[in-house]
């Protein structure tokens, strides 16, 4: 039974990550993440070792992405304070994407369907997994953003970087259906009002919001500035309109809803002079 074999997946998977963990913690046991994802996985394993029960599988696969969640942090930060390493980076953030990525797919086996997956993991969780993604990438973005000779040799790479951190960042809005977009589709209704729901408005929202505009200007700035970038097909995506839409409504959250919360709109206004 399908079910009962993704089941033994899991748990394998379980097991797995115990051993990374108690791998990293041998180099800082004191990390508060690794500590939390150690807990976790405790509660894990006596849950098995108990025999437990596929009717459990929504709660364990939950339990299982919150320990993704902590072990790839506790790695992003060693990423990070490193400033991306440019031997090693390429190969480390694949893998942490393909972690990051591994709920998902899990859930999507245990419960075939984009709705049921969101209902096995929960949205807080699915934004979870598509913020931490499009945020690696763009802090990865960032750092060689500042190696003008890295670019210089490595443009289309950077392009594809840039756009499947945009991707994600823009999947994180829309699992609340908080902005209509679908990947590659911009809307041109310049009533950025209406494609407000509530569910913007959290700090983690608006700073997607930043992160896409950024990315969509270092885009259109490294495009522009050579005619033999990356092929232009149906499938790549609009960085100009993305990032012009999206910045407008940044703008217009917190110049209105958010006005007086300490939100900033000196830089995304900055872009958007440059790509409107």
């Amino acid at each position: 039974d399908e079910c009962r074999r993704q089941g033994f997946e899991l748990e394998r998977r379980i097991f797995e990550l115990d051993i990374k963990c108690a791998s990293l913690r041998a180099e800082k046991q004191d990390d508060d993440y690794l500590q939390n994802a150690s807990s976790i996985l405790e509660k894990l394993k006596s849950y098995y070792r108990q025999g437990g029960e596929g009717n459990n599988l929504s709660k364990v696969l939950q339990d299982f992405t919150q320990v993704v969640l902590d072990i790839t942090f506790y790695e992003e930060n060693k990423l990070v304070d490193q400033e991306f390493p440019e031997d090693c980076s390429p190969f480390k953030i694949q893998q942490l994407l393909q972690d990051l990525t591994e709920p998902e797919i899990l859930a999507g086996k245990l419960a075939p369907g984009q709705e049921v997956v969101q209902s096995v993991l929960g949205l807080e969780l699915l934004e979870c997994l598509y913020w931490r993604r499009g945020a690696l990438l763009y802090m990865y973005c960032h750092t060689l953003h500042q190696r003008k000779q890295w670019i210089k040799k490595n443009k289309d790479t950077f392009l594809k970087c840039i756009q499947e951190g945009v991707r994600y960042l823009m999947r994180m809005l829309q699992v609340r259906n908080s902005v209509k977009l679908n990947d590659g589709v911009v809307l041109h209704d310049t009533t950025t009002a209406s494609f407000l729901s509530e569910g913007i408005f959290s700090d983690t929202h608006l700073l997607t919001m930043m992160y896409i505009g950024e990315m969509c200007f270092w885009a259109v700035k490294y495009e522009d500035c050579s005619a033999d970038s990356m092929d232009r097909t149906e499938d790549r995506l609009q960085f100009r309109d993305i990032g012009t839409q999206i910045l407008n409504k940044y703008v217009l959250a917190c110049e209105g809803p958010l006005h007086g919360q300490g939100w900033n709109t000196e830089n995304a206004k900055e872009i958007l002079s440059i790509l409107q």
